[in-house]
């Protein structure tokens, strides 16, 4: 139970990754806020998980949104200790000039602003209690960015950055910033990712893995849960690879 008496915030913690780390959070002991913009799957995954977890809807990209968020996270806790921005999307593989502006908007606000937006709303309340746990899921794209997926590749490579310069400044006030780069993994995103989904198609991309399969969310739990225990005390502005060696 290295969780036991801690609260948490997931967002995008209705699926995928998100899930993974909701999952293993409430083993461990923690009691969880599943935020995510599909409200009826935060209820649905929140009622299956019992009293500990609770549900909220929530646009990252929307400030009153996330304040909102924030509050009711407050409300029901009393405090947070832990925030993890999982929530992402990205763009179809596309020439990086034929990207729509529509688009890259939205990989800009949901994989960016939405760190701003988040870390506006619940740093000051760390600050005040000086002790906390923010994980930012970033990406292998951030690191070893695969072709025709620019601007998502881009995204993740600031929210490496941000991490790494939220924990500096966040080191004095006891708040710790790291973050996890997944490889692709058997999520809603990975179609997004591949352009198609066909077995030819992904043969080709796991022989790019070393250990040969794809990211699970057990595998992202299972990181994200150690970043943000007292375990890793001492751990902050870690950009964790999580990728079974993709970027080796």
């Amino acid at each position: 139970m290295r969780l036991a008496g801690k609260t948490a915030i997931v967002t995008g913690g209705a699926s995928g990754f998100g899930a993974g780390i909701v999952e293993k959070f409430l083993a461990e002991g923690a009691r969880v806020m599943i935020a995510d913009i599909n409200a009826d799957a935060a209820a649905a995954l929140a009622e299956e998980k019992g009293s500990a977890a609770i549900a909220q809807a929530v646009d990252v990209a929307d400030g009153g949104s996330v304040n909102s968020m924030a509050e009711a996270a407050l409300t029901a806790f009393g405090h947070v200790d832990i925030l993890v921005n999982n929530a992402g999307v990205t763009h179809l593989p596309t020439p990086l000039d034929q990207v729509s502006e529509d688009d890259f908007d939205r990989v800009f606000n949901v994989n960016m602003k939405s760190v701003y937006l988040t870390a506006r709303a619940l740093v000051p309340h760390m600050k005040t209690r000086q002790t906390g746990a923010i994980l930012n899921v970033a990406s292998t794209a951030g690191v070893s960015p695969r072709p025709n997926l620019n601007w998502y590749n881009a995204s993740k490579g600031w929210m490496i950055t941000a991490t790494r310069t939220m924990a500096v400044e966040l080191a004095p006030a006891g708040v710790r910033v790291n973050a996890i780069n997944p490889v692709a993994g058997e999520t809603p995103l990975l179609k997004s990712f591949m352009g198609e989904d066909t077995p030819e198609v992904r043969a080709k991309f796991l022989s790019t893995i070393p250990l040969g399969r794809f990211s699970t969310p057990e595998d992202m739990g299972n990181a994200a849960c150690f970043l943000c225990s007292d375990e890793a005390s001492m751990v902050t502005g870690v950009a964790m690879e999580v990728d079974g060696g993709r970027c080796i």
